[in-house]
């Protein structure tokens, strides 16, 4: 992770229950550098939006990161006092969330809420964050910026809604930025125009992104390189290409094998059978192995690292050189 602007290093967050402690995400390692747009994927519990989460100090309670760091610019970053965390929100790091109207408080301008955000976390008078937060508008695509400030979050449509909230998190020119889910929410047509804002942006200002997504449409379009959770540990990480055309991981076979070809008219569409296992039933060995067409003893028996398995890194027993399958 030599270069990277966020490290992220085997990182391990668990949930005390009163049936015992679960372990949600568990060893998770990865960086992005200046610049990049890094890809989380996954099916729907296994830990993308808690990577996010715990990367900007937002666990929900009452979970906690037992062990591992993450750092910002050589700075580790949890663990910091709430106080000095939240100067670090917003200023050096920027959030997207999946639902704009959660994010945007109902009773203020939109304007007043740039402006805040701006003053908050930059050394600028009033007038100078009003004239900013306006630029900021424009900079998104809202037409009329200047007569927009003035509007509510509900005179707005999803997709302006949307910009808005990319507005607010760049308001601050943050580092890094985590967005979680930001096109979901949307139709198609304005997800384009919301990824294709967010690369523009990003790559000018050369701020680090982790889009968290489950569509591989928008992870395709807009990221450098793709890291596929399962069960809250990385399966596979590497370049974009590689991962959507010559994935090494069974699971990530499975989930680019799930995509329909829209040139090919198939009886069935293919699945991956089972289910990903809970938090309090994770399988010994690799956690995939019930599920897994390739699997063999010793996948039932030892956790894979992450291997290279030539372009990508994937935590799969076929690329150890001394654990071949038979």
């Amino acid at each position: 992770m030599t270069g990277s602007l966020l490290a992220v290093d085997h990182l391990t967050v668990e949930f005390p229950t009163r049936h015992g402690t679960l372990t949600a995400l568990d060893d998770v390692s990865f960086g992005i550098a200046p610049g990049e747009i890094l890809g989380m994927v996954g099916e729907s519990g296994a830990g993308k939006s808690l990577t996010g989460a715990a990367i900007i100090g937002l666990l929900p309670p009452p979970g906690r990161i037992r062990s591992g760091e993450v750092r910002l610019n050589g700075q580790r970053i949890n663990g910091l006092p709430e106080a000095a965390l939240r100067r670090i929100r917003g200023r050096q790091i920027g959030a997207i969330f999946q639902d704009p109207l959660t994010a945007l408080n109902p009773l203020y301008t939109v304007g007043r809420q740039l402006t805040e955000t701006i003053l908050a976390h930059l050394p600028v008078m009033p007038a100078e964050a009003q004239r900013r937060a306006v630029g900021l508008l424009s900079d998104t695509g809202i037409a009329a910026a200047a007569e927009r400030l003035h509007h509510y979050p509900h005179q707005f449509s999803g997709g302006m809604r949307q910009r808005v909230v990319i507005a607010l998190a760049l308001a601050a020119e943050p580092q890094l930025l985590v967005a979680d889910e930001p096109t979901t929410a949307l139709d198609v047509s304005v997800q384009a125009q919301v990824i294709a804002l967010l690369k523009s942006l990003c790559r000018e200002r050369g701020t680090a992104v982790l889009l968290i997504t489950h569509d591989m449409g928008v992870i395709a379009e807009s990221c450098d390189r793709v890291a596929v959770m399962y069960a809250g540990r990385i399966a596979e990480i590497g370049p974009v290409q590689a991962i959507l055309h010559r994935p090494s991981h069974p699971y990530t076979t499975g989930l680019m094998a799930a995509i329909p070809d829209m040139a090919v008219s198939v009886p069935r569409l293919r699945q991956i059978d089972g289910a990903m296992p809970r938090l309090d039933a994770v399988p010994a060995g690799c956690s995939f192995h019930p599920r897994c067409p390739q699997a063999f003893a010793r996948c039932q028996e030892a956790r894979p690292e992450l291997l290279p398995a030539g372009a990508t890194q994937a935590a799969c027993w076929l690329h150890a050189v001394s654990e071949r399958a038979p």
